[in-house]
């Protein structure tokens, strides 16, 4: 008997779950585009997932934190996560997908194969979903490939680049001297715990002995506190093939992360140090940092990323180093990686986002079109997950008008696409959001606080150039006053989720180092919860013909950033007031308008 086959048709399709997926699908979904994400794992998240478990790294410096969906989802992950439940994070990212009404969900499946047409557009593309034991096959008119390994690149025909640039190509000085098809290597993380009694280890017979005099100094020189590192440097497979000899790779870090452990845990200087240490949890599928890259119509390199990227089709930003890590990884004699300082942020152009070749393609995360050298700064996830924002909200513009992902790359829609993102919180250099609506002209003044004007700046955040939004005591109010009766369908709000907060969000998120020790601490001694800055209960006034100010609008428990609150009046005037912190004594609001 033949397997069946399911067959979806869609506007737009999704291929990979990790937070670019994630990200791109739900900015689509939410634009009007009909979304089906087709994810091979059993659970969204990628490399942030239970299966791997490594912190969503992102830009550094005072107030870089990415906003937009990501912020969505780490804040909704402090208000129901209190328990640092990796498992629990999974079920988050999973909710949040499913209940969008124009996003369907398929895990469990891998792509396998498409079909293009004649001038190399992807028509469909076919999966394997073993749990069903079925073929899903889906139809669409644009595609994104957010597997992080560029999966439809070869399926399709569409460039793509694997290894490193010489030096010469694009005059990086980060770069080798000759081309090669070496990449950064896959890494296997491990979890330990401190318990009240001491723990014994002792070490499966396959796991590799590091007191051996061979071996022993693969291991001596590095720092294996594990309450200061997260043992990232057990990597292998970037002199190899990432993804063709995947299993092998597998294996051999199992061995490794093993003996590593007993090492440390029996024969180091820390030993009387763990005793009570002991193993939580072992990974069993690597993260991957590095294999195919797209080719787009901009191949972003590293001048760009250090010169601070001010790209006219800027869509999307990162801050990370230049961390390039050795291909031959935990084998490479000295350190691991090479940290090189880079601004924060530096922007990426959409021009980065999609193929050259394949008309109607995108690719968001470690697969966009970049060098090797800006990719180890591009490739962290918080990074990735803007870029699928971008991605998504594109591919619903592109939908709605029946265009082509280049088609957005200049002109009325670029700079509706830029102006989409800015509206739904994301950060981008070098713009800002313009205030449009009746909003725009009103008089605005408040009851108290400081800094009203601020409300409508274009800046939802803290910058450089100092303090922005109203800061005001609970209980006073801005308002809005119109010349005119308008009419209203909705308010958008931006409110101070603490943008610099650090280990108050581990173990799932964060753009400081990340460490085991900081994990377990924050378990034990910082609760984590929803920060205390962010306007947990507000009221939303109308001022009706009669002079009088009315309720319209209010909410009680608040956890997000970016607030639209459904509007239906035609008032001559609108007021917020904030009633209530997560534990602040005034309200930090960045942006209240409304049209």
């Amino acid at each position: 008997m033949n397997y069946p086959t399911t067959r979806l048709d869609t506007g737009f399709c999704v291929v990979g779950g990790g937070l670019a997926g994630l990200c791109a699908a739900l900015a689509a979904a939410r634009h009007g585009a009909r979304t089906v994400l087709v994810q091979d794992r059993p659970m969204l998240g990628g490399n942030a997932s239970s299966e791997i478990r490594m912190h969503v790294c992102g830009a550094h410096g005072s107030n870089r934190r990415e906003t937009g969906i990501l912020e969505e989802i780490q804040l909704e992950n402090l208000r129901y996560n209190a328990g640092s439940c990796w498992s629990v994070f999974d079920s988050l990212l999973w909710g949040l997908a499913n209940r969008e009404p124009n996003l369907r969900v398929v895990l469990d499946a891998s792509v396998c194969a498409c079909e293009c047409a004649a001038d190399r557009s992807i028509r469909s593309v076919r999966a394997w979903q073993g749990t069903t034991q079925r073929w899903i096959e889906v139809s669409a008119r644009l595609f994104a490939d957010c597997s992080g390994d560029a999966v439809l690149a070869p399926l399709s025909g569409a460039d793509f680049r694997v290894g490193r640039e010489a030096r010469s190509e694009y005059g990086e000085n980060e770069a080798p001297a000759e081309a090669d098809s070496c990449t950064m290597g896959n890494s296997i993380l491990f979890q330990t715990a401190e318990f009240a009694t001491p723990q014994d280890f002792v070490a499966p017979p396959w796991a590799l002995d590091f007191t051996a005099p061979e071996r022993r100094p693969w291991i001596e020189n590095r720092d294996l506190d594990p309450t200061r590192n997260n043992y990232w440097w057990i990597e292998t497979g970037g002199a190899d093939d990432t993804i063709g000899n995947a299993e092998l790779h597998r294996d051999e870090l199992l061995r490794i992360a093993y003996g590593v452990w007993d090492y440390v845990k029996n024969h180091s200087r820390l030993r009387k140090k763990l005793r009570n240490f002991g193993l939580e949890w072992v990974g069993s599928l690597p993260g991957k940092r590095e294999s195919r890259r797209y080719l787009g119509d901009h191949v972003l390199v590293q001048g760009e990323v250090q010169g601070g990227g001010a790209f006219p089709d800027v869509v999307a930003y990162g801050g990370w180093y230049i961390d390039n890590h050795y291909p031959k990884g935990f084998w490479h004699e000295g350190p691991g990686t090479k940290y090189t300082e880079c601004p924060s942020p530096f922007g990426i152009p959409y021009r980065c986002l999609y193929s050259r070749n394949v008309p109607n393609l995108f690719c968001a995360g470690r697969d966009i079109s970049c060098s090797h050298v800006a990719m180890s700064a591009t490739r962290v996830m918080a990074t990735c997950a803007l870029e699928g924002q971008a991605v998504g909200t594109a591919a619903a513009i592109a939908a709605r008008d029946r265009a082509d992902p280049r088609d957005l790359s200049k002109g009325p829609l670029l700079a509706e696409l830029q102006r989409t993102l800015l509206e739904d919180d994301c950060l981008l250099p070098g713009l800002r959001r313009e205030v449009r609506g009746p909003c725009a002209a009103a008089r605005l003044s408040a009851t108290g606080g400081e800094g009203v004007a601020r409300l409508r700046d274009g800046m939802d955040r803290d910058w450089d150039d100092g303090e922005h939004g109203w800061r005001a005591p609970l209980g006073a109010a801005a308002e809005y006053r119109f010349a005119e009766e308008v009419e209203l369908r909705e308010a958008r709000l931006v409110f101070d989720s603490f943008l610099d907060r650090r280990e108050n969000d581990r173990p799932l998120g964060g753009n400081d180092e990340c460490s085991q020790g900081r994990y377990y601490r924050a378990l034990a001694d910082r609760p984590r919860a929803v920060p205390a800055t962010l306007v947990r209960s507000f009221r939303i006034d109308r001022l009706d013909a009669d002079g009088a100010w009315r309720p319209e609008a209010e909410v009680a428990d608040n956890h997000r950033r970016l607030v639209r609150v459904p509007l239906n009046c035609r008032p001559r005037g609108l007021r917020l007031v904030p009633l209530a912190t997560w534990g602040a004594p005034d309200a930090h609001v960045f942006a209240f308008d409304a049209r």
